[in-house]
């Protein structure tokens, strides 16, 4: 089986928005105590942070992280998590059926963000919370320390604003489980009102309006445009989420994912666009992908009951190679849509279905660890768009998979292009051979693959090495076509050198 494709730097969907490749860090589990901050462990600094895990997030090159929730943030209050630690109450959260402990809020979040260098996005309480407690929270955040919230801050020891510019107005109010769902009309008011009250505040901020929870949903899309027309101008970007699942253990169907979320995509961006029309605006909304992963093993009640405990172990995913296969495909997707997807935060990225797993004082690098690394190492520069021809084969659901799932981004400073590639079929190598004459490619400088025998493969503390990175050297240049041969159930990234 043999796939071609075509690359020519005219042919783009524009630059590759470096907030693509972010996190989401939620009080759920062992997310934030035990996972990024634990005072206790050996590992702490002197914040309290864990220095192992913040060194393997780094690795990551992580952008954006979105805080604190997740369902997590419709029933908290902001105010519990500021001033003396000694001082901030124990709640119990609804949502997790957790106790909180309030250790851990709004400025030891910005504490960490400065650390690591990464860009703040808060999402607001418009579950229990009020219109009005979202705007003193920017004003907390963002004012000059003249006014009473922001003169918390210089109290609590911040005397200069923090400047967060990214704020979600609250999160998967369409589903039924959220605390203080409503439906899409109630929501639209209160969105607008919020939105309205944040940028009388801060006219810098960019505000992304809570879209649909799931494509399952019966209010899908139509609960989209109602929240976006109720917005309007006030509203940036629109969230989605999608977390795929493997319940039927069907892998033919379960590696067709990228298919599903270029659809997912092109439907939210359509009813976008339709919004803007209606609106006869020259603005739209982009979209913020701002909760996303693999997660179908561990979703029982159990799995999400806190049972009133601090810190419990909830949602704790393991992954193995198929499920990094289908985290390459949502970044191939996000690429190859670089002009309307222009946020995306990994969920979540420590201990909840995350990259990274901890153990007492242990840490560990997951499967899909490495795949997010593998792109964001190359997330500069321009999507191309790819012409492929190849074999394909059809599901219950798709009557065309191609076998090849690919993005590209070109990198003309570095004089760089990086090739993403999935090999779908489980069972057979695909021959590829790319036509990148017109992009000047003169050499492959650095190949990596992920790969394993056994699509089950999955990394343990105890095997932590059994699905990582290797080098990939089946591939030569010659006239600028490069042609190789990419084994079964295999990711792969390509970087060649482009001529002066």
């Amino acid at each position: 089986m043999i796939a071609t494709l075509k690359l020519h730097p005219r042919f783009n969907t524009g630059p590759v928005s470096p907030l693509l490749f972010g996190g989401f860090l939620e009080h759920m589990g062992r997310c934030v105590y035990e996972g990024v901050f634990d005072p206790a462990s050996p590992h702490a600094d002197q914040h309290g942070f864990r220095r192992d895990v913040m060194d393997a997030l780094r690795a990551l090159e992580m952008t954006i992280m979105r805080y604190p929730g997740g369902n997590f943030v419709s029933d908290y209050h902001w105010q519990d998590g500021i001033g003396p630690q000694s001082e901030r109450p124990v709640v119990k959260n609804l949502a997790w059926q957790s106790l909180e402990s309030n250790q851990f809020g709004t400025d030891e979040y910005m504490r960490l963000c400065g650390v690591m260098g990464w860009e703040p996005m808060i999402a607001v309480n418009l579950g229990t919370g009020t219109p009005e407690e979202a705007r003193n929270w920017v004003e907390y955040c963002n004012s000059e320390a003249t006014t009473r919230y922001a003169r918390m801050r210089a109290d609590n020891g911040v005397e200069a604003p923090y400047g967060v510019k990214y704020w979600c107005l609250g999160n998967e109010m369409d589903g039924p489980w959220q605390t203080g769902h409503v439906p899409a009309e109630h929501y639209a008011i209160r969105a607008q009102q919020a939105a309205q009250m944040m940028k009388g505040c801060d006219r810098g901020v960019e505000l992304v309006v809570c879209g649909s929870s799931a494509v399952e949903m019966p209010t899908y899309l139509d609960w989209d445009r109602t929240a976006l027309e109720r917005v309007g101008s006030f509203g940036r970007y629109v969230s989605l989420h999608r977390y795929m699942r493997n319940d039927n253990d069907d892998v033919q169907e379960y590696l067709a994912a990228g298919c599903s979320i270029d659809e997912q995509i092109e439907s939210v961006d359509a009813v976008c666009r339709y919004v803007q029309a209606r609106r006869g605006s020259r603005r739209r909304a982009y979209l913020c992908f701002d909760e996303w992963n693999v997660w179908y093993k561990a979703r029982s009640a159990a799995d999400m009951d806190g049972k009133d405990q601090f810190a419990p172990h909830l949602v704790e995913e393991v992954y193995n190679l198929e499920d990094a296969l289908v985290v390459a495909q949502f970044l191939n997707s996000f690429v190859r849509h670089a002009d309307v997807v222009k946020i995306a935060n990994l969920a979540q990225v420590v201990n909840v279905i995350a990259p990274l797993l901890t153990r007492a004082d242990e840490l560990l690098k997951q499967s899909i660890y490495f795949v997010f690394q593998l792109f964001s190492e190359k997330k500069e520069g321009v999507a191309l768009q790819i012409s492929v021809d190849g074999p394909s084969y059809a599901t219950q659901r798709y009557a065309d998979v191609g076998l090849l799932d690919c993005s590209a981004i070109l990198n003309r400073r570095d004089r760089e292009l990086s090739l993403f590639c999935v090999n779908r079929s489980p069972n057979e190598a695909l021959d590829l051979e790319a036509d990148l004459t017109d992009l000047g490619v003169t050499s492959l400088i650095d190949g990596q693959i992920i790969q394993h025998a056994d699509l089950k493969a999955a990394n343990s503390f105890e095997h932590p090495d059994r699905v990582v990175p290797e080098r990939f050297d089946d591939l030569s240049v010659d006239s600028g076509v490069a042609i190789g041969q990419l084994p079964p159930a295999a990711f792969v990234r390509l970087v060649f050198r482009l001529k002066e």
